[in-house]
């Protein structure tokens, strides 16, 4: 790989961690939010559980799309889906939930909030993989040979974007959660960025040969690439800067989910540890 290549590839590389410490900060949220009304020692079962799901939907679908990604039907899907991914979140954040405030959800069991962790993994990890498949495809060849149907270099700028999702939900997902909280904002331009990521790959659809809607040199032209890291970082200084600082205190719910997902980094440890679960369950019932 020449300078040029190399600075390419490490300047997607950055945009993937950013965008996946947004989604993993998310998937830690959620995963908070659906375990926290579970006992302690439930809900660190749960978040193991949930953590273990991040890492293996996250490889599982970077494999399969690894294998598939020339397909055009494939791309076309996967377009679809970021895009409707950012809509969505757009309606559910500002029409749908003030719709929901006063709705009241019934709590689940252990094994139902399991099952529930492990469907949002699975979303989560198609979002991610997706999105920096996305990304990594109108990269040039680097020359390291193939990995399934894709350049090697660009399975693994895929992987190590994946890989970087699991250890910010591992490591760092309070210091995203806090971020998020602070700028609001940053939330949706990340999703705003996930529906501009899914007109790149529209774009690559449109112009792969057996469509032949764009010209097939298009999607790699310098002129859409320029044009597409200009709008993604102004939809990313836009977030940032158009975000008004919440100087407020989280609220009493907020604490508690950033407890939960501080736990998530003694969770492993305690697993791995005998005589855990006994002292989990004197604790439990001494409640």
């Amino acid at each position: 790989m020449d300078v040029t290549l190399l600075l390419e590839y490490g300047w997607v590389l950055l945009v993937i961690i950013g965008l996946e410490g947004i989604l993993a900060a998310d998937n830690a949220l959620v995963m908070a939010i659906m375990v926290k009304h579970l006992p302690e020692k439930q809900r660190k079962k749960a978040l193991f559980y949930g953590l273990a799901g991040a890492f293996v939907f996250r490889l599982a679908s970077l494999f399969i799309i690894s294998f598939l990604v020339d397909v055009w039907q494939v791309q076309a899907l996967g377009a679809a889906y970021l895009l409707f991914l950012a809509f969505n979140h757009i309606f559910r954040k500002y029409v749908k939930s003030k719709q929901e405030k006063d709705k009241t959800k019934k709590e689940s069991g252990f094994w139902m909030t399991v099952f529930k962790v492990e469907l949002a993994d699975i979303a989560f990890a198609v979002d991610s993989i997706l999105a920096a498949v996305a990304l990594a495809l109108t990269l040039p060849d680097s020359g390291l040979g193939t990995f399934g149907g894709m350049d090697a270099g660009k399975f693994l700028i895929i992987f190590l974007g994946g890989l970087s999702g699991v250890i910010i939900m591992r490591f760092a997902a309070n210091l995203f959660v806090n971020l998020l909280h602070r700028k609001p904002g940053l939330e949706t331009a990340a999703f705003a960025i996930v529906g501009w990521v899914g007109v790149k790959l529209l774009v690559l659809t449109l112009a792969h040969p057996a469509i032949g809607v764009l010209d097939s040199d298009f999607a790699h032209s310098t002129g859409w690439k320029t044009t597409f890291w200009i709008v993604l970082v102004g939809i990313a200084a836009a977030g940032w800067f158009l975000s008004k600082d919440n100087k407020e205190e989280p609220h009493v719910a907020t604490d508690k989910e950033e407890k939960v997902v501080e736990e998530e980094e003694e969770v492993i440890e305690e697993q791995m540890t005998p005589g855990n679960d006994d002292e989990t369950e004197n604790k439990d019932r001494d409640r």
